[in-house]
């Protein structure tokens, strides 16, 4: 139940100054045990580390060179081969010059054998200008679902070079505290890492889980997925989805599972609802995942679902107001006393109360059962593994997704946790087939927490990791379980408030929703 709307028990300037080793791993002096699995064994590997404190190290390690093999070619994606024989016929019509490839990596778990696709591409460029140009003539000519790629990124056989940026924690020797913050404090809204940093004083940080960027996909700022800040639940699961969990009671706790979420409101007559999201914008599912979404009720990465008929619950660390928009709602008191009903949403968000807002059918609901003086209790139950999970009043959740390791085994749960469209198997490919950005998290044997950032999209600098790779590397590592965290632009890692990595957005660092951050 909530207590005050707060789970505390869920059933629910840093200067760079610490020691540096520099280490350079020459081909034929190689350490199979500590050397990352990413392209040929004969490439050179260069790792430099810093203690940032106590229990605390941070490595940057760079792993080969550009290849000169790699280049930059237009490339059209077909689901069948029919499909892309015909596209190349048309194409060598018209005096071009394609090639044509099967696409064999299939997710991890996928049921279904065969074939992900097929790939044509169309140039060879030593520039991503020159290929633009070239996939702006096939537009005109009416080529659709056009992309540019760098060949190095494909997932095939590359030098490189990668850059991979490592935090490791011993809870052993670390007396300070690893927890998720918000990125603004409160739900809407996004902030860069390193203002994220400075706020909350840290020694380092790393950027976070999933999250809403933009109006059309509900509150920008939303978790799209589970969210536990001190033992409060702020965002409900994406059920089945994988996420990092740390339960309160120290570092070498902490573990990954796949969370679901049950939350209920039930009045003293015995009438009761399940809620179906917190603090977000009603109608909106980033991830779906939750029941009655259209279209589906499992996990959809990158895709957003709608219900009609949502009851959603909102506490102040949505800010102040409720979002706005038809339907009903009800304010809550502290021991969950309805003190008012309002004919539209939006309204404001007491301080030591709640808001109950609903749409469609669940606005009735509420017209119906929550009068004023009638008493609302909410319940929250969390799952892990399908099992009740309990947490301390410190702990934290942040979201993932898929996970990539499980007892030291790489066990990539793509098709399961929605990283995976069966009507566009090209999605698979781009996500989690293709090599980009990743920031990765893993807890070792011994209970160290890892927390990686691998640059990519950036040709020349750090080309990225598929999924398969970013389980190995985390193996290598020494992560016996681990999981994908947000990727892409949101990739980040600081030092104190000195953002370390490389970002692959051309307009820099990207405002993100949550982060995990290192505190004395």
């Amino acid at each position: 139940m909530f207590s005050k709307f707060r789970l505390a028990s869920v059933v629910l300037s840093f200067a760079l100054s610490g020691p540096f080793t520099q280490i350079l791993v020459a081909a034929g002096q190689r350490n199979a045990e500590t050397e990352l699995p990413l392209g040929s064994r004969d490439l050179t590997e260069t790792r430099v580390t810093q203690q940032v404190t106590s229990g605390v190290m941070y490595s940057r390690i760079v792993r080969g060179v550009p290849s000169p093999l790699d280049y930059f070619t237009v490339f059209i994606f077909r689901p069948t081969l029919e499909q892309v024989n015909e596209l190349a016929m048309q194409l060598r019509s018209q005096a071009y010059h394609p090639v044509v490839e099967e696409i064999a990596n299939r997710a991890f778990d996928d049921p279904v054998q065969g074939p992900l696709g097929w790939r044509v591409t169309i140039g060879h460029f030593n520039s991503m200008q020159e290929a633009t140009t070239l996939s702006n003539e096939l537009a005109a000519r009416g080529y659709t679902l056009l992309r540019v790629i760098y060949t190095g990124e494909d997932g095939g056989e590359t030098s490189g070079p990668w850059v991979v940026h490592v935090l490791e924690i011993d809870p052993y020797k670390f007396a300070g505290k690893v927890n998720p913050v918000l990125g603004t404090g409160i739900v809407p809204g996004n902030e860069p890492l390193s203002g994220i940093a400075t706020r909350a004083g840290a020694l380092a940080g790393i950027n976070g889980g999933y999250f809403v960027i933009g109006d059309s996909d509900g509150t920008p700022g939303d978790l799209a997925g589970i969210s536990v800040l001190n033992g409060t639940l702020v965002s409900e699961a994406v059920n089945g989805r994988t996420s990092l969990v740390f339960p309160g009671t120290g570092v070498r706790d902490t573990f990954i599972a796949s969370l679901a979420t049950q939350i209920t409101v039930k009045t003293a007559s015995g009438e009761h609802r399940a809620i179906d999201e917190l603090n977000r914008k009603p109608g909106l599912i980033r991830g779906c995942g939750g029941t009655g979404d259209t279209p589906t009720d499992k996990p959809k990465h990158d895709f957003t679902c709608t219900d009609p008929d949502e009851l959603i619950f909102y506490t102040r660390i949505f800010g102040t107001q409720a979002e706005p928009g038809e339907g009903t709602e009800v304010v809550l008191g502290p021991h969950g006393i309805v003190s008012e009903t309002r004919p539209q949403r939006g309204g404001a968000i007491p301080a030591g109360g709640a808001v109950l807002a609903g749409t469609g059918d669940a606005a009735t609901w509420l017209q119906r059962n929550a009068l004023p003086g009638v008493r609302l209790d909410i319940s929250a139950q969390i799952f892990a593994d399908t099992d009740p999970l309990q947490l301390g009043a410190e702990a934290g959740v942040v979201n993932g997704g898929p996970r990539l390791l499980k007892a030291s085994v790489p066990y990539i749960t793509a098709v399961a946790e929605g990283f995976h469209y069966p009507e566009d198997p090209e999605f698979y490919y781009r996500f989690g087939g293709r090599r980009n950005p990743r920031t990765l998290a893993g807890v070792t044997a011994e209970g160290h927490l890892l927390l990686v950032a691998v640059d990519g999209r950036q040709p020349g600098y750090s080309v990225g990791t598929s999924f398969e790779e970013s389980a190995n590397i985390m193996r290598a590592l020494g992560a016996v379980d681990a999981l994908n965290l947000d990727g892409g632009g949101s990739t980040s890692l600081t030092i104190g408030t000195e953002l370390v990595n490389r970002p692959s957005d051309p307009t820099g660092p990207r405002p993100i929703a949550d982060a995990i951050v290192i505190r004395p």
